[in-house]
């Protein structure tokens, strides 16, 4: 994508205005005017025009802020040691570790026979990898060692497509085999345990994971051997190795349903054994421990509980540690003497350990909002455990501790220079929704920003899908706390934060709290002096763009300014489309518009239907034309509507990526100017 020279100004460039061509859908509603239906066709040359001048027009506008642009890249770079290394992780008698150098985007693999000489073998260097690509564009998705510490599984993406080329390293010479799989995706891999069979899973044509195969390696890929498949376009699947080594586990789950499957590692030709079947509303997941397995399922359990099954009878399940409702258990990681358990627990995540003798004990970690999150814990017989702390105003911290004593070691915190960590302050506020229900939101603000109704404020929020948003650590939001700026972090209905319950108040049919939730949350910290009754700006991605679209539409005079990152913002088209990519997958998070009373209610929220004629706050729209979960198109229309009825000026732009999907670019500096731009708009806007 071309950067227009400094020199040209929003004066020099129009905004572009997309052609309308009638369409109408056909509704349960009634017909659905759609002029801007036609964006939808990437092979149209009008389309790629179009994204390409709305990309001209964007230019322009960050052309002439380049200055701040250019100060905020500088800012966050300061606040990133560039040449960094992670904390070395030992599997067996090797150590692993990644490492950054300063001038490259990405990381570089590594490992060393100890902790002190983890760097002595490079492994895989992205940097190179994608260098020898030749895209703009590099990710990687597998990074899998094999039992025998030989062979390395690794598979890139180079356009955001998320359809990877799975390559295997012989990790004595440093080259790839022959062995080339095309077409893999997202679902995990495992290997057989004489590290010569690889287990991979790849997607059908709307990009669901649904098949898992065999690959012995000296074959070719035509050769492979198809493991299992799923036909039902509602469930995906996922694949992966127990810590144990010994089980190879195929997991199919839905939004609402779950069911496993079993290979023995030493016999990968075995055919998968089913666990249980498949329920209604039934969840459970499987793992090795020893001499049973461990369940993890919400069977009369709405927040789930653990359970245990003999080996032979693996569906038959006898209850370990109890539902406790309101606590949300996500995972539970056994080893070889003790199990981990990640939960929720009033809006918090937290991290609690069972003994085999049935003692307990919860890893306190802060009293301030906070992430705490399962470092990699490859070593099955460990009896300490490694995890991931952070916070607002906290960098991640890698930390190992006893799980029976408590003594705990701080291995790594990543550095942040130039950042005085005592100038910043945390806490959790609560607002009321019109409902009554009270709302968690985690506000973080320089010491010195006080609440008394003049401070800008940033809100972000997502919601969706049972996903917990947990506050993290962020060296690029100290360029608006140094401004005096809040940063808000709400935490609406829709996520699972408060546990099942939660999640299914903001779901389907009462999806809407999500976005009142979260007006809620904003007219509190209005309220309560913490924000600028017209300095607010709200942010969110994917689903949380579908909320700052619901918000905006919803309450347009609420917001001086919004950023919508690769949006889910036309929620009934997309929702009624069954070939568009995942839609059958997602109609039990939204509802299928396809009849009533969903095609209503959806409706009602959808924000490019609700675009209406009236002022709309200042609005950066962000897409990818690669992008396999939030088509481009959505948003496309979307800016093109918004410039065709609104009746105000206020800064409209959307910039596409024209190399990437969903996650935008992909090296780092790239990642820092992406939010340089991002926060010049917010500081520009709430000026």
């Amino acid at each position: 994508m071309g950067v227009l020279g400094r020199a040209t100004t929003l004066r020099a460039v129009q905004p572009p205005i997309a052609k309308q061509i009638p369409h109408a859908w056909t509704r349960p509603t009634g017909p659905a005017d759609d002029p801007w239906a036609w964006l939808r066709d990437k092979d149209d040359p009008d389309t790629i025009a179009y994204l390409e001048a709305e990309n001209r027009w964007s230019d322009a506008w960050f052309a002439e802020h380049a200055e701040l642009v250019d100060t905020l890249f500088g800012e966050i770079r300061s606040r990133v040691q560039e040449t960094d290394l992670w904390a070395p992780v030992r599997k067996d008698d090797w150590w692993y570790v990644g490492r950054t150098e300063e001038g490259s985007s990405y990381p570089i693999h590594c490992r060393g026979r100890s902790a002190d000489t983890a760097t002595e073998h490079v492994l895989l260097d992205e940097n190179a990898e994608a260098e020898a690509e030749g895209h703009d564009y590099f990710a990687i998705n597998t990074f899998d060692v094999n039992p025998q510490h030989t062979l390395l599984a690794w598979s890139s993406d180079t356009d955001g497509s998320e359809q990877y080329t799975m390559r295997f390293r012989d990790l004595a010479t440093g080259t790839d085999l022959a062995d080339e799989l095309e077409g893999t995706t997202w679902g995990g891999s495992a290997w057989s345990s004489d590290g010569r069979t690889l287990f991979y899973v790849t997607a059908d044509e709307q990009m669901r994971p649904s098949c898992v195969w065999r690959h012995t390696l000296g074959t070719p890929q035509s050769d492979d051997v198809k493991v299992y498949e799923e036909d039902d376009e509602r469930f995906y699947v996922y694949i992966d190795l127990t810590r144990s080594g010994e089980w190879i586990v195929i997991d199919t789950a839905s939004k609402i349903s779950t069911e496993v499957r079993l290979i023995p590692a030493d016999r990968p030709d075995a055919e998968p054994v089913l666990v249980r079947g498949r329920e209604a509303d039934l969840e459970y997941s499987l793992d090795h421990w020893g001499d049973c397995w461990v369940v993890l399922t919400n069977l009369d359990a709405t927040d789930f509980r653990v359970m245990t099954a003999p080996l032979d009878r693996p569906a038959e399940w006898t209850e370990l540690a109890p539902h406790v409702a309101g606590h949300r258990i996500t995972s539970v990681e056994p080893f070889a003497d003790h199990l981990v358990l990640h939960e929720w627990a009033d809006a918090q995540p937290r991290l609690r350990v069972l003994f085999r003798d049935g003692g307990e004990r919860v890893l306190h970690v802060s009293d301030e909002p906070h992430d705490v999150e399962l470092e990699s814990n490859p070593e099955w017989r460990a009896t300490t455990v490694r995890y991931t702390m952070q916070s607002l105003t906290r960098p991640a911290s890698v930390y190992e501790e006893d799980v029976r004593t408590g003594d705990r070691t701080l291995l790594k915190q990543t550095p942040a220079p130039g950042i005085d960590l005592g100038q910043y302050t945390a806490e959790r506020l609560w607002a009321t929704a019109a409902d009554g229900t009270a709302v968690p939101v985690d506000i973080v603000r320089h010491r010195d920003t006080r609440a008394d109704g003049t401070a800008p404020t940033l809100v972000y929020g997502y919601g969706s899908y049972e996903a917990s948003t947990p506050p993290w650590f962020s060296v690029a939001r100290f360029s608006l706390l140094d401004r005096g700026h809040v940063w808000a972090l709400v935490h609406p209905r829709g996520g699972g934060e408060l546990g099942r319950e939660w999640y299914l108040q903001g779901r389907l049919e009462h999806k809407r709290n999500t976005f009142t939730d979260t007006i809620a949350c904003v007219e509190h910290l209005v309220n309560t002096g913490w924000s600028h009754p017209r300095k607010v700006a709200i942010r969110g991605g994917s689903a949380g763009g579908l909320l700052v679209g619901a918000c905006i539409t919803m309450r347009p005079e609420l917001f001086r300014a919004a950023v919508a990152e690769v949006p889910f913002v036309d929620a009934v088209t997309t929702m009624s489309d069954p070939s568009i990519p995942l839609t059958v997958t997602e109609w039990e998070e939204w509802g299928d518009p396809r009849d009533e009373p969903m095609a209503s209610y959806m409706l009602s929220y959808s924000p490019y239907d609700q675009t209406v004629a009236t002022d709309y706050p200042a609005l950066f729209i962000t897409a990818g034309l690669n992008d396999p979960r939030v088509s481009y198109h959505e948003p496309a229309k979307w800016i093109a509507k918004l410039r065709a009825v609104r009746t105000n000026v206020a800064m409209l732009m959307m910039r596409c990526e024209m190399d990437a999907g969903h996650g935008g670019p992909s090296g780092r500096y790239e990642v820092w100017r992406d939010e340089a731009r991002v926060l010049a708009f917010v500081l520009t806007e709430l000026a």
